[in-house]
Parts: structure tokens; C-alpha cells; sequence
């Protein structure tokens, strides 16, 4: 009698990293696909875990509520952010690094031109949904502000915070302002010009002023210093030329 092959078991979907991003995508786009053709007061959890072929159960794996799932790719930005500044080149412009990894939020909400123009709609629309919109920008911000005061404070700034602060600010501000014209045109506005011409502004304005053939030296010296010590520092600090 020959032996039956024994069976391999079905991978689940949600059993592996790439799994559980799939099964995110496919709730937050029946959500979205739900939300704009039902409304989304009269959506319910259920309605959406069955569009998405799960259960309730599985959908509250993923999600804490209605809300969160409409922005189901979040958290992999902010991942993906935070990889960026960690791999980083040190020797860069700190501020030139955060706005060029801030740009893969553009670069998500470009992958799927329709779900980025129905959840625009319907962020507009439901004042929760906007609210947690408001939320999710904040954190990209306070990531961009992380990196950035730590790369000032590297260089000696003594106002790292609030120069992070500032630029963090400005970086997300110059990002929004992209993102939503482009998603007010439809997507036919060319997203990648208008945000390099964004982020370009946003550095010119943060890059440390040069003067031509100039150096601006800081000195703190006591007034007790004698002056062939100031003397001295000063030499120290504007060496002889050998050419």
C-alpha cells in the first residue's frame, strides 16, 4: 500500500512580515472602498473584514478602530524614516537628509493614485478621520525633529532643540503643501518637481550663511584674560597660511 505525501501546511497570510503588510493593504483599501461608497458612519468593522476576506477578530489584530485603518501604511513610513537617518550618511546636511526621507510619505500616497484621492476626499469630509490625519502628520514631525536635533547638537549648536524644531516643522509643512496640491490636481500635477522645488526652499532657508573669503570666529574669553592669552587663542585660531 503506497503512502499518501504528507501535506505541507498553508502559510497563513498574516504569518510573515510581508504577509501581515498584504493583509493590512487589503483592509485599509476595503475601508476606503467602503467608506466612500456606504459612508463612513454607517461602515462597520464587520463589513470591512469580510470585503477584505478576514474576520473581526483578525482586523483587531491590525487595528484599534475604524480610524486607524484608513491609514494602514503609517507606521511603515515611520519605519522606513527612521532606517534612513539611522543609515544616514554623517557627513551630509542634516537638513538636505530630511527632507529627502520625508519624501517616501509622497512617494506612498503616489503608488495608489485612487485610494490616496478617496481617503483625500474623505479626510475632508469626516471631521475623525481629519483628526487623525493631524496625528499622523505630527509624528512624521517629531521624527524629522529627533534626527535633526541630534545631528545639530553633534555640530555644537547649542540650539539644537529648537533649531530641530523649526526646520522639523518647515520640512512637514513643505511636504503637506506638495502632497495636497498634487492630490487636488488629481494626480496629474508633477509631484516630484514640486517637491524638489519645496524641499529646495526649505534648505536654502536653514543653510548656514558664507561670506566670500570670510570666517566668523566666536571667542568667549573671560575679561581677566590677559591680552597676550587673547592674543594668542586668536593666532590659534586663524593660522598662517603657507602659501
Amino acid at each position: 500500500m503506497t503512502e499518501s505525501p504528507r501535506r505541507v501546511p498553508a502559510t497563513r497570510v498574516g504569518a510573515t512580515p510581508a504577509g501581515r503588510r498584504q493583509l493590512r493593504r487589503a483592509l485599509s483599501s476595503a475601508a476606503v472602498d467602503l467608506f466612500t461608497a456606504n459612508g463612513y458612519e454607517t461602515t462597520t468593522v464587520d463589513e470591512i473584514a469580510a470585503a477584505a476576506g478576514v474576520g473581526r477578530r483578525t482586523f483587531f489584530r491590525y487595528f484599534d478602530t475604524k480610524d486607524d485603518v484608513l491609514f494602514a501604511n503609517h507606521d511603515e513610513i515611520v519605519t522606513e524614516m527612521e532606517q534612513a537617518f539611522e543609515n544616514a550618511d554623517p557627513a551630509r546636511d542634516p537638513v538636505e537628509v530630511a527632507c529627502e526621507t520625508v519624501s517616501l510619505v509622497l512617494d506612498y500616497y503616489a503608488a495608489d493614485l485612487d485610494v490616496s484621492l478617496k481617503r483625500f476626499t474623505l479626510t475632508r469630509t469626516v471631521p475623525s478621520l481629519r483628526d487623525k490625519e493631524v496625528a499622523t502628520v505630527d509624528r512624521y514631525q517629531r521624527v524629522l525633529a529627533r534626527y535633526l536635533q541630534g545631528r545639530f547638537a553633534e555640530r555644537g549648536d547649542v540650539m539644537a532643540s529648537l533649531r530641530a524644531a523649526v526646520a522639523a516643522a518647515a520640512i512637514a509643512a513643505a511636504n503637506n503643501h506638495v502632497l495636497r496640491r498634487w492630490l487636488r490636481s488629481g494626480g496629474k500635477d508633477d509631484i516630484a518637481a514640486s517637491a524638489a522645488r519645496a524641499f529646495a526652499l526649505v534648505g536654502e532657508a536653514f543653510r548656514p550663511a558664507k561670506v566670500d573669503g570670510e570666517t566668523t570666529v566666536v571667542a568667549v574669553l573671560s575679561t581677566a584674560t590677559p591680552l597676550p592669552d587673547v592674543m594668542a587663542r586668536l593666532s590659534a585660531a586663524f593660522p598662517e597660511s603657507d602659501t
